[in-house]
């Protein structure tokens, strides 16, 4: 049979409740233990409460238009767009030297028929003129004669507008040549006035039947006079209506037609010599 209960709680009220309430003061006096790197200057301060930083807008509009724009900005705007265009350009300008250069090599590959190559023939002035003369600079060279009635006069107009946008860019770094398909009429007397219709810079080649037939036939162009012409009797010459563009080397470039403005044909030539990293021989 179980104790009373009464009797219990006497015996638990008799024990001494001094040992509790001492153990009670020294738990509420006691100190957490600090590192020996705090200072007591450090440890008098009172601890600041920590505290959210937001950002502080006068207006709700002004909240609202800080995440209107999203995650881009005007300025990245406009960096990508001054990015995009600095990269098409690049390509561009890539993409027209590249071709520029199939161009030109394309007449210099195996199995591609030379254009151009050794001659010697003779001024307005009396002067002789090889191929080496014209070495140092690029040459603009052109096959006409002077009594062309239409063709010829337009071509060399066109050929001095395209030579004074290059003078203006490139001053000294073009010779414009042109060799007549017609010897028999075309003495150095007859070009020296026909030229300078055009251009004082103009320089006329001729030369006997022989020489000049060697050199349209090493620049591929095509001429043919009529046969059996009686003297004194007036006659066309057939012939190609092209420019050839000799680099410094003395290498065929590019032949510009009659598809060609002056202001697309000096474009073209310029461009040429931008590419060209050699050097050149300029002359004022």
């Amino acid at each position: 049979m179980p104790p009373p209960a009464a009797p219990m709680r006497a015996l638990l009220n008799a024990l001494p409740k001094a040992p509790m309430r001492q153990c009670q003061r020294l738990m509420s006096t006691a100190r957490r233990p600090t590192s020996p790197s705090v200072t007591k200057a450090q440890q008098a301060q009172p601890l600041q409460p920590l505290t959210q930083r937001r950002f502080k807008f006068k207006t709700v509009e002004e909240a609202k238009s800080r995440y209107r724009s999203g995650p881009f900005s005007w300025k990245a705007g406009l960096l990508f767009v001054g990015t995009g265009a600095g990269l098409l350009w690049y390509f561009e300008f890539e993409k027209g030297r590249m071709q520029r250069k199939r161009i030109a090599d394309a007449a210099k590959g195996v199995g591609r028929p030379k254009v151009g190559g050794p001659f010697e023939l003779i001024d307005q002035n009396g002067k002789t003129v090889t191929d080496a003369d014209l070495k140092g600079r690029y040459s603009l060279v052109y096959f006409g004669f002077s009594h062309c009635p239409d063709i010829c006069p337009e071509e060399l107009d066109k050929m001095a507008r395209m030579y004074d946008l290059v003078q203006a860019e490139r001053p000294g770094a073009m010779l414009p040549v042109f060799v007549t398909c017609d010897p028999a009429r075309d003495t150095p007397e007859v070009l020296k006035e026909y030229l300078s219709e055009f251009h004082p810079e103009f320089i006329g080649l001729t030369g006997t039947y022989d020489q000049v037939k060697a050199m349209c036939k090493a620049y591929r162009v095509y001429f043919s006079t009529p046969t059996e012409v009686k003297p004194g009797q007036d006659y066309l010459v057939d012939h190609s209506i092209y420019f050839y563009l000799m680099d410094p080397e003395g290498d065929f470039v590019e032949a510009l037609g009659r598809q060609h403005s002056p202001d697309q044909a000096a474009k073209v030539i310029l461009d040429h010599m931008k590419d060209w990293k050699g050097p050149l021989r300029i002359t004022r």
